[in-house]
């Protein structure tokens, strides 16, 4: 019989881990509304921040919250690069090659990270000493707690950028058309560029999260990218507060169908998901038809 404290430890540890999917999912759909550009080289834009983080902490001696910080101003700095180096050259490309361009970085990304750090796995400590506390019969792990707990931060802040600083009017100025925002006098480009940095950071957030419960090396942000796909589908691919939601959906459901129905299936149950959504619910959640842009 399931008790009040097994769901609570279900609920607290399917929020952990849908806090890493809704950081990438929001990752993915703010690029996604802003540039219509479907970023499959995201996980690896993570992974390369957590590199970062992890050759600080390791080689340079740099406390924890320190390093987790400077390697998220070193990945906001990589997302404006990406942008400007690569992205705005080939910005008259179709979506199709915009899309392919992301699958080529993403595999020099991956090349790039087992060049400069190897490929063999790497220990990341956890923000937190873990332990247990005890609430209302469920164990928790202290960890999960402020696992989710960050995420939520970072979340909060992005909707805080976005609704209460100039910067985000335009960039949501941009995401609703981005001629129509360049004839208005916004900085088109400067708020292109804010977008991969925001991007970036998001999905470095999301792999300095997920690493401590895993392995750190080159390909370890393959099954997150994919199920914040599968979250940014489930909320709605132009949707905010859907990507969010997505996100810890698929964490709590993917928690209980392990427990409850089977540890096999759990793996193939994202993606079971995403396709009765795009049956039932083609536009997601709280994704709204696309409008198309002339």
């Amino acid at each position: 019989m399931t008790t009040f404290a097994d769901l609570l430890q279900v609920l607290v540890s399917g929020l952990s881990v849908g806090s890493v999917y809704a950081l990438v999912a929001l990752g993915l759909v703010l690029l996604y509304r802003t540039t219509r550009i479907l970023n499959f080289a995201h996980g690896d834009i993570g992974v390369l921040g957590t590199f970062i983080a992890y050759t600080f902490l390791r080689q340079l001696n740099i406390p924890f919250g320190a390093s987790f910080a400077l390697a998220l101003v070193a990945a906001a700095v990589i997302g404006g690069l990406i942008y400007l180096l690569m992205v705005r050259p080939a910005k008259n490309q179709s979506e199709l090659g915009l899309l392919i361009l992301t699958l080529g970085l993403a595999l020099a990304l991956g090349g790039l990270d087992a060049l400069l750090f190897g490929t063999d796995n790497k220990v990341v400590p956890t923000l937190v000493t873990d332990s247990i506390i005890r609430v209302g019969g469920a164990a928790l792990s202290v960890v999960s707690l402020v696992t989710a707990a960050f995420g939520v931060v970072l979340m909060v802040a992005l909707w805080a950028l976005l609704t209460f600083t100039k910067l985000g009017v335009a960039m949501r100025a941009v995401a609703q058309r981005e001629d129509v925002a360049e004839a208005m006098g916004l900085p088109v480009k400067k708020v292109l560029v804010a977008t991969w940095a925001a991007s970036a950071v998001l999905a470095t957030a999301a792999a300095l999260l997920f690493a401590p419960t895993t392995l750190l090396n080159p390909t370890m942000m393959l099954d997150p990218l994919s199920k914040g796909f599968v979250a940014a589908v489930i909320g709605g691919m132009n949707s905010l507060p859907g990507a969010v939601l997505g996100g810890y959906l698929l964490g709590v459901l993917e928690l209980l169908v392990g427990i409850y129905v089977s540890l096999e299936f759990k793996a193939s149950f994202a993606f079971l998901a995403v396709v009765l959504v795009l049956v039932f619910r083609p536009h997601g959640i709280l994704g709204r038809p696309d409008v198309k842009r002339v």
